[in-house]
């Protein structure tokens, strides 16, 4: 019994000498051969299926209301620019016509509009002559004031644009959700096209006749 008790001791102690502190690393316990191939085991899910669907779609839900919320902002800043067109031209054109070249040599603009020159340029706040006799010029005149307002147009039509970018990229991000949810069930499908920055991937769906 005193030798049995020794042996088992200096086998202890021998383990104990040989063992690396370092060895052991949750991979040891996560992986294995296959086939004689390395692999790692995948955890398993912690959620099921209907709980990542309803999760997309809270996220479906939330990506939409900020959409609306942008689209919204967009149309309010559509109606406040036309206060802000301080610069007096567009890229549009006014055209007139004529029957002869005499008419197109004696055409005077500012007789035809029946305004002075000073407002020929100006395509917003024009008035008549017989309108400048009665009422008083509106809105901005001097340089610095159209200047600073034409900025302040300028800054508003960065920010429509970022605004229409952004709301252009939720709807994308909503699309690549709902397909993403749509994904999870076990229906037979088949991609069609690839995802892309700019839209979700497409995929064809094998019909199901639901009860």
């Amino acid at each position: 019994d005193y030798h049995k008790k020794q042996n088992a001791l200096r086998a202890l102690q021998k383990k104990a000498l040989d063992k690396n502190p370092d060895e052991f690393y949750f991979k040891m316990i996560r992986a294995e051969l296959q086939d004689g191939v390395h692999t790692i085991k995948q955890p398993k899910d912690e959620v099921t299926p209907e709980q990542v669907k309803l999760m997309r779609t809270q996220d479906i839900k939330y990506v939409e209301m900020k959409r609306v919320a942008e689209a919204k902002k967009i149309e309010r800043l559509k109606s406040e620019l036309h206060l802000l067109d301080a610069e007096g031209k567009k890229p549009n054109k006014h055209m007139f016509f004529f029957d002869t070249k005499k008419e197109v040599q004696e055409f005077d603009i500012a007789t035809h509009l029946d305004t002075v020159p000073e407002l020929v340029d100006r395509v917003y706040n024009r008035p008549t002559i017989a309108t400048l006799e009665k009422e008083t010029l509106k809105g901005a005149t001097d340089p610095a004031r159209l200047k600073k307002l034409a900025q302040q147009r300028k800054n508003q039509y960065d920010l429509l644009k970022q605004r229409i970018e952004r709301e252009k990229a939720m709807f994308v991000i909503a699309q690549k959700i709902q397909t993403r949810k749509d994904l999870l069930d076990k229906t037979h499908k088949v991609k069609v096209k690839k995802e892309t920055t700019n839209g979700p991937a497409i995929y064809k769906f094998k019909f199901q006749r639901k009860r």
